[in-house]
């Protein structure tokens, strides 16, 4: 899910940003100008759901909005709808399938709706088997599971992400799996076929062995590289089988483990 932010210049907009600009609604919300308090009220939401606001959410589409609004003195800085204020701004998710589908709503009309895995909780003092899974295990399994994909920008950054969890170095190791994968997606998208284009199993097929270092997958692992890929996800979905899913998997097995 992916909204579309505002792009013209503040001193441009001669009517404030509705709903109706940036969201598929209908009715009522449709025409009504994006206000402050609405956009914090869905961070508030987002913040408490989901740990954090995913860029190019809602909450952030809301806020871009509310601001332009309030800069061009179409709205004041403590207004609110009455969508919002008498029928909601909610946050909810519902596991199918070890996939969380997140709905976010305004009024009972959705706004954002994405997948991401499900990685259940710890218990307290749980310890990770020695025969866990490990990062460069997980990305293994992504080749095999989506080997023929081609890489993209979110591969690219669920792999970087996967690569400074497993060093536990705050940074991309020059030529290693993660510069590996960008380089293959930046050419990718500059050839024609996809035939031509390096796929997840060139490069994830000997992970392990390309990694400096490894550690087993834990749940935090296992959300970092599953923000990583949504953020940079056009659809803020996951790939079915794909690097996230697979270090979500991994870390659901360690835990059933532990």
């Amino acid at each position: 899910m992916s909204q579309a932010q505002p792009q013209r210049p503040a001193e441009e907009y001669q009517d404030p940003i509705k709903y109706g600009d940036v969201f598929d609604v209908s009715g009522d919300l449709a025409s009504k100008p994006i206000a402050p308090r609405d956009a914090a009220t869905m961070q508030a939401a987002e913040n408490m759901l989901l740990g954090q606001t995913p860029r190019g959410g809602p909450a952030a589409v809301m806020q871009s909005a509310a601001n332009i609004n309030e800069r061009t003195g179409l709205v004041g800085h403590s207004d609110v709808t009455d969508v919002a204020r008498d029928q909601g701004v909610t946050v909810t998710e519902t596991v199918v399938d070890d996939q969380r589908v997140i709905v976010e709503s305004i009024g009972g009309q959705v706004v954002g709706q994405y997948v991401q895995p499900n990685v259940p909780m710890r218990s307290p003092g749980a310890t990770l088997d020695k025969d866990s899974i490990t990062i460069g295990e997980a990305l293994e399994a992504s080749a095999m599971s989506a080997g023929d994909k081609p890489i993209d920008q979110s591969d690219a950054a669920a792999i970087q992400a996967a690569e400074v969890r497993a060093t536990g170095k705050n940074e991309i190791t020059p030529g290693g799996i993660g510069a590996e994968a960008q380089s293959a997606a930046s050419l990718n998208t500059r050839a024609m076929r996809d035939q031509d284009k390096t796929t997840l199993g060139d490069i994830l097929t000997d992970a392990t062995r390309k990694l400096p270092e490894d550690k087993a997958v834990t749940k935090e692992d296992a959300e970092r590289v599953i923000s990583a890929e949504i953020r940079n996800d056009p659809t803020m979905a996951t790939t079915p089988g794909g690097v996230a899913a697979s270090v979500a998997a991994a870390a659901r097995i360690n835990q059933q483990q532990g």
